[in-house]
């Protein structure tokens, strides 16, 4: 499959350093299994929709859950976003904020008495 996503060897051995260490048993190819989340995330798939090139999609799962609460991506984004110190520009994507249904009214209902008056004088 040319669609999927693997990260270049030099690009994993920059966030190799910020994988928690192995406890005993040897985990299962980081290589791929990142590859795989970002995939995944990537593509907004459900992790069983995942490609059977990347292992079980409960390893995915469960390393990516695991790896988020002990902070690793984080750190590992915060990082990448140091590497060239303050950005000149930030941006906040917000599309996934849902409105309450009745948001819009409440500017009807007099609750925004400014943006009432803005559009009387418009």
């Amino acid at each position: 499959m040319s669609d999927l996503f693997w990260l270049s060897d030099r690009q994993f051995a920059r966030i190799r350093p910020y994988f928690p260490l192995s406890h005993g048993i040897p985990r299962t190819d980081d290589h791929r299994v990142i590859s795989g989340i970002v995939h995944v995330i990537k593509n907004g798939l459900r992790w069983r929709d995942a490609p059977a090139e990347y292992g079980p999609h409960k390893t995915l799962y469960n390393r990516f859950l695991r790896w988020s609460r002990l902070g690793v991506f984080d750190r590992i984004f915060s990082s990448l976003a140091a590497k060239d110190g303050q950005p000149e520009k930030l941006q906040i994507d917000a599309t996934h904020i849902k409105a309450h249904r009745t948001a819009c009214s409440l500017a009807k209902k007099g609750m925004f008495r400014a943006i009432l008056e803005e559009q009387k004088e418009a």
